[in-house]
This record gives structure tokens, sequence and C-alpha cells, in this order.
């Protein structure tokens, strides 16, 4: 089963059962090893460079996302 029909069935679940489930899969990634992780932080990063470099999303300057990130959190 590929990912887009998983996502077909998922989106036909009711809104409690979709946050259960999302919410096994995060608990799920608990298992993961580190070198695990660390190959779907990379997988996560091309994916977010591919759609700066595709203008799907605006680039921000390191000096504003730690102000935003700052921000967030004070």
């Amino acid at each position: 089963m590929s990912i887009e029909e998983i996502e077909t069935e998922i989106k036909k679940l009711d809104l409690r059962d979709r946050a259960a489930l999302a919410k096994w899969i995060v608990e799920s990634l608990d298992d993961l090893s580190e070198k695990e992780v660390q190959a779907l932080w990379a997988v996560e990063a091309e994916r977010r460079l591919d759609e700066m470099e595709q203008g799907e999303v605006p680039e921000i300057a390191a000096k504003e996302a730690l102000r935003r990130a700052r921000a967030a959190i004070s």
C-alpha cells in the first residue's frame, strides 16, 4: 500500500479516530533507534529544502527564524 493510499484511507476516518491514530504514530516514534531518528530527520530536511528550492515556501533568514523561535517560547 502506498503512502497516498494510506492517506486516502486515513481521511475517511472521523476526527476522533484520526487523532487516536496520530497519537499512536507519534508514540511509536519513541521505539526508533537514534540512527533511525537521524535518517528520518535527513529525509525531512531534504523535503523542506526541495520545498524552498521549488518556491513553495519562503526563505527566512536565520536571525529572523531565531527571533521568532525565541518569541514563541517566551
